[in-house]
């Protein structure tokens, strides 16, 4: 490779990794909300779920989050991303909470080979590993043999329609938003029913219960799009509450983006953009200064497809903290290039489930109803 070459690709590197960006303010950010405004959500469809597999700077990822019957917790997720055109890398991960409070967090992370998509790009495989969408769109079986450790054979089936925010799910990014340079997505299916298992070395754990899929897509720098996120997946007997909300960067006028919605049993009772979620109670993590949420209140507002109004609330004490991940540590090599080289950026996720078990309070049209659920809530601080 000539120098000229060899500069361009160093300069394409650093535009990646490029450290602060200017601040463009809020007016280089379309939120999701404005499609929310006329469509509040739209029910996915199968091609709603396809991968987009940028062939530019993103991360995609298709999270599982597992709620067992037994008290375990867990996740199974891969993740594709990209830098700058020049690399893509995927990573398969699963994590398992111990209902016990004893028993470690089994943390299992690993690169995959010989990656690929269906000729639809509905379905993902590499050495070892297969996300598999059934034919109908309404269920995942999720195979994994990457680590010893931890494998993994599931299958995810919705018990509920899935939905995004707007339109297309998506917020843009840009001085020119005909031409947006970046863009933030979520698909969700809130209320699922899981089967199978996951072996470990100490044994095989049924994962029979409830579950959440998320496939997301963050098309440009993680960093640049959300300073801070907010992640809820609250699961009871009749309903799930589902919320995912990030504040950008100052460049983009540290802008609240939220997306959830609640469900029951085969209906979407609400969602859109019109929920909050609330620290209403911290500590000053001496770590890293963040301010670790010890209470919460999360907050859902919409309407019912025939008009009625919809609010509700989950709010309580977190209680003991599951984990707290020092990102830069756990993350593989290729994410600490995009978001290692900001100045202040110190990524932390605090993850949560209540032992006391806390309540969805709903009201629809005037009508109260309140269940006991169970609760995995993340906190992340970026920059």
């Amino acid at each position: 490779m000539d120098e000229g070459a060899d500069l361009v690709g160093g300069q394409r590197v650093a535009n990646v990794a490029g450290t602060q960006e200017p601040i463009y303010g809020p007016t280089a950010i379309d939120s999701v909300a404005n499609q929310a405004k006329t469509t509040p959500y739209s029910v996915l469809g199968k091609g709603d779920l396809t991968w987009a597999a940028m062939n530019s700077t993103c991360v995609e990822t298709q999270t599982f989050y597992l709620m067992a019957d037994s008290g375990h917790i867990g996740m199974a997720q891969v993740i594709y991303s990209n830098v700058a055109g020049i690399t893509t890398t995927c990573q398969f991960n699963t994590k398992i909470f111990y209902p016990d409070g004893k028993t470690p967090n089994l943390w299992s992370s690993d690169a995959l080979s010989n990656y690929g998509f269906d000729d639809q790009k509905l379905s993902y495989y590499a050495d070892g590993c297969a996300i598999t969408l059934k034919e109908d769109a309404t269920s995942y079986s999720i195979k994994s043999a990457t680590n010893e450790a931890s494998i993994v054979n599931l299958t995810v089936s919705q018990a509920a329609p899935g939905f995004q925010v707007g339109r297309d799910g998506k917020t843009y990014f840009g001085t020119d938003l005909k031409n947006p340079w970046g863009s933030m997505r979520h698909a969700f299916w809130p209320r699922c029913k899981v089967e199978g298992s996951i072996i470990t070395k100490s044994g095989e754990l049924d994962f029979k219960g409830r579950g959440f899929f998320a496939h997301a897509l963050q098309g440009m720098k993680p960093h640049h799009a959300a300073a801070k996120w907010n992640f809820v997946n609250f699961q009871t007997p009749t309903y799930s509450a589902v919320m995912m909300e990030y504040m950008t960067p100052p460049s983009y006028g540290s802008t609240i983006v939220n997306v959830g919605g609640i469900v029951q049993d085969g209906e979407i009772i609400c969602a859109g953009s019109a929920n909050s979620a609330q620290h209403t109670e911290i500590e000053n993590d001496p770590e890293n200064q963040w301010p670790e949420p010890k209470a919460v209140r999360f907050l859902w507002s919409g309407k019912t497809k025939d008009g009625k109004p919809v609010s509700a609330e989950v709010a309580g004490s977190l209680g003991k903290r599951l984990d707290k991940v020092d990102v830069m540590a756990e993350v593989p090599g290729f994410v600490k290039t995009i978001v290692g080289s900001v100045s202040g950026a110190k990524p932390y996720i605090y993850q949560y489930s209540p032992q006391q078990r806390l309540s969805l309070k709903l009201n629809i049209d005037g009508k109260e109803m309140s269940e006991d659920g169970t609760l995995f809530s993340e906190a992340t601080f970026i920059s």
